[in-house]
């Protein structure tokens, strides 16, 4: 997904696509619709159009799960989140804080600017909300970890 901008998807479908990562496979509709508090029908419809973008897949009588496509966004989603939540932790917020504000606006930033932030800190391994994987990140250098000796 080399030509991923971070701005495919609508922050509802975000959603989805997090909630489906933390489920696994076979999610039914009936468990996002309680999760998300949503009328199944409208479930069904944001993750048909998931779907038919290749980030679902969808077995009859099974449920959903997300294909290699859809696995590889939820991984930027969940190291966009964490590199947010680490800047906003590092100016001041506490770790709930960060969380709950980067929520509102992480759908709008863009995968350039997160491999920027994350350049600037040093490639972080841990943030505030769990461990920041950077395989799929755009690094200007190559970047080893520190061996400990």
């Amino acid at each position: 997904m080399d030509d991923m901008t971070g701005l495919e998807l609508s922050p509802r479908k975000i959603e989805y696509i997090k909630y489906l990562f933390e489920k696994g496979d076979n999610v039914r509709t009936t468990e996002i619709s309680a999760h998300m508090e949503v009328d199944p029908s409208t479930i069904t419809k944001a993750i048909n159009e998931l779907a038919s973008s290749g980030y679902v897949n969808h077995v009859p009588y099974r449920g959903f799960s997300l294909t290699e496509k859809g696995e590889e966004y939820a991984h930027f989603l969940l190291r966009r989140h964490r590199i947010l939540s680490l800047m906003l932790n590092h100016y001041g917020l506490t770790a709930e804080e960060s969380c709950a504000e980067v929520a509102r606006f992480e759908a709008y930033v863009s995968k350039k600017a997160i491999n920027t932030i994350c350049d600037s800190m040093g490639h972080p391994t841990f943030g505030v909300c769990g461990r920041i994987e950077h395989d799929s990140c755009n690094l200007k250098h190559n970047h080893h970890e520190p061996h400990e000796g």
